[in-house]
């Protein structure tokens, strides 16, 4: 079974809510969501994966997801036996080489969840049985607190609570030192008992990290999440040292091999798995071994994907058995027309799905419909 077909459609999906982090805006309500799903096909069976282009956030943008897949890693890997996933990750680095950290993770990992989809579709069964691994059934989602002051905070926690959500994370970073404290010390007001982690997403300095985690540390917070830029491995090490809150880093650990790096140095106490930023499932699946076997502990996240990538991330973390809540916010701001049966959340629970490959059964026809020409889009 040789992989002979891989195509990309650029959806625009509906978005219920705005959503924000501190490199800029993630979701407009109102305005669709551009989602990049890719179809990988061999021998008349097919796999579906899902890009999440977040210029706020990473360098992927829509445009660059659709020509890096059609133009490099789909000729790169035409032809290569589908269940040879070793071989296409190696293809991907010689047709987008690495550089720093790996190059077009996400764009790598639309291709890699598909190939995933299309194997467990081929054997009949969901992923966590094709790997051999899944400890848990679900994964409890925390609920994003997208409000921008006290007020706005207060609101959209109690839409959390009335969802059915019992954990929440806050994003920081977007104001100044007060008023980010201001917002987090609302969530806990407005929640006293709930697991409470926040992100600042790269936004602090050091000595503003340090400040914010005693203040995080009087509010009970659990996790502070890439307090620092990626690459400050001295400031991250130093903050590890001093905070009382454990420090969590995401997009730090684009490769395993960043993971080694940060443990030899001793700088991190927590690795956020995450599949779209380490290039799949096969290189995410690295990572969280390789973080039980040096004893980190491990949280989960996503990029506010559809469901598509949502389950990938499902069937991830329930390999690895994680147990803290995690931020798999796309369910909250986003919606996924193109899913028939798929992922089931209630009250703040996901399960994993049961069905083959990953479980979400996609309607073509839907997703024709939905999909635009993203280069001609933005001409």
């Amino acid at each position: 079974m040789r992989i002979d077909r891989v195509e990309t459609f650029a959806v625009e999906l509906p978005t219920h809510r705005s959503f924000g982090v501190a490199g800029g805006s993630v979701a407009v309500a109102g305005t669709p969501s551009i989602r990049i799903l890719v179809r990988v096909g061999a021998d008349g069976l097919y796999g579906w994966g899902e890009a999440t282009p977040i210029p706020a956030w990473t360098y992927e943008t829509a445009e660059s997801i659709v020509t890096t897949v059609d133009r490099y890693l789909a000729p790169a890997i035409i032809g290569t036996p589908a269940w040879n996933l070793d071989a296409v990750d190696t293809a991907f680095d010689r047709a987008v080489n690495r550089g720093f950290s790996i190059g077009a993770p996400l764009a790598k990992s639309a291709v890699d969840v598909a190939l995933h989809d299309l194997l467990g579709r081929a054997a009949g069964v969901p992923l966590g049985v094709l790997w051999g691994q899944r400890r848990t059934s679900s994964i409890e989602l925390g609920w994003i607190v997208s409000g921008q002051s006290p007020a706005e905070v207060g609101e959209s926690v109690a839409e959390g609570l009335a969802e059915g959500y019992r954990a929440f994370k806050v994003k920081i970073g977007l104001h100044d030192e007060d008023t980010d404290a201001a917002v987090v010390a609302a969530v806990r007001e407005h929640a006293p008992d709930a697991p409470l982690w926040v992100d600042a997403n790269q936004a602090y300095t050091v000595p503003v990290a340090l400040r914010m985690a005693r203040r995080l540390d009087a509010l009970g917070v659990t996790a502070f999440e890439q307090p620092l830029p990626a690459n400050d491995i001295a400031g991250l090490r130093r903050l590890r040292d001093l905070s009382a809150v454990p420090v969590a880093l995401d997009e730090s650990l684009r490769h395993p091999g960043d993971l080694a790096t940060f443990v030899r140095l001793g700088a991190v106490d927590v690795a956020i798995a995450k599949v779209q930023r380490s290039g799949g499932l096969t290189l995410s699946r690295r990572l969280c071994s390789l973080a039980e076997d040096c004893g980190v502990e491990l949280m989960g996240s996503g990029l506010t994907e559809s469901d598509l990538g949502l389950a990938a991330s499902l069937h991830l973390f329930a390999a690895y058995g994680i147990t803290t809540p995690v931020d798999l916010n796309g369910r909250q701001f986003i919606g996924s027309p193109y899913a028939g049966e798929t992922v089931r959340v209630e009250n703040g629970t996901a399960r994993v799905p049961e069905g083959p490959g990953l479980g979400v059964e996609v309607d073509e026809s839907v997703v024709r419909e939905l999909a635009i020409d993203v280069l001609e889009h933005r001409a």
